[in-house]
């Protein structure tokens, strides 16, 4: 697993050369806008929501002794939370947004990567595509709400507070690199299919994930880089993988379909 995952954030340094060498930059547009919007939007939930919601944690205390100190508490509480759903929310919405945009672009890598001759085309639908990333989306985002509540609570506790923070990054790594991946999974995978691949590499998944989330506390920029990146470091190692395990149909040229056809008849003879 540790092995993937180097090779998983190794693959963010290739990205910008081979989006420009492809011709990838065209894609982007709409992505980062989407990206962009929900961003401000995301900021601003944080700025406008931590004290209301401080302030409702903060009447739990209902004693007048240390009622200052635990409502100061209380906004930094409110705060956190805000932040941590806010940016599990920003992620999944911004990814299924964008997938008719982004798998375009990992089908242009996968094509570049076996060759002209090799690649069959197999892209889905603009609706389908839509379709199949909210559903995963939708499935990761409530998975990490379940891990989050526990994982927020353990965080407070001083010292063992450290794992459960650390806890909370790898965990959504490993939904964001899920999501990264699935726009190459789409073309070769059905739902349940996917799931199991990235289970089975979910070394590949964190390592992609874990740069996603370092890379949006870049101010603004994050906001508009990181998607793009990250989908095309995801894309180069999904292939790979796929195409290591077998899982990538090759296309046979019309002499090779003859001679397959031809060859009982001569056994015949």
């Amino acid at each position: 697993m540790f092995k993937n995952i180097i090779n998983a954030i190794k693959a963010y340094f290739g990205s910008f050369k081979l989006m420009s060498k492809l011709g990838l930059w065209k894609y982007f547009g709409i992505p980062i806008l989407i990206s962009f919007v929900i961003g401000w939007c995301y900021l601003l939930m944080i700025y406008f929501l931590s004290s209301t919601l401080g302030a409702l944690i903060s009447k739990i205390w209902i004693w007048e002794w240390g009622a200052q100190t635990f409502a100061t508490i209380s906004t930094y509480l409110g705060g956190l939370i805000i932040f941590a759903v806010g940016l599990i929310l920003y992620k999944h919405i911004v990814m299924a947004l964008s997938s008719p945009f982004m798998s375009p672009v990992s089908e242009k890598i996968e094509k570049y990567l076996l060759g002209e001759e090799d690649y069959v085309p197999q892209q889905a639908s603009f609706t389908k595509q839509l379709a199949r990333s909210i559903r995963v989306n939708a499935r990761n985002l409530f998975r990490e709400l379940l891990f989050l509540i526990p994982l927020l609570i353990l965080s407070l506790i001083p010292v063992v507070g450290i794992v459960g923070t650390i806890l909370i990054f790898v965990i959504q790594a490993y939904y964001v690199g899920f999501g990264n991946m699935d726009y190459t999974m789409e073309r070769h995978f059905n739902y349940k299919d996917s799931v199991r691949f990235v289970r089975k590499h979910r070394g590949t998944a964190i390592g992609n994930g874990l740069i996603f989330v370092f890379m949006l506390f870049i101010p603004i920029l994050g906001l508009i880089i990181t998607l793009p990146i990250a989908v095309v470091a995801a894309s180069t190692e999904t292939v790979k993988l796929l195409k290591a395990e077998g899982f990538l149909k090759i296309e046979h040229t019309k002499k090779e379909l003859l001679d397959v056809e031809e060859q009982p008849k001569l056994e015949q003879s």
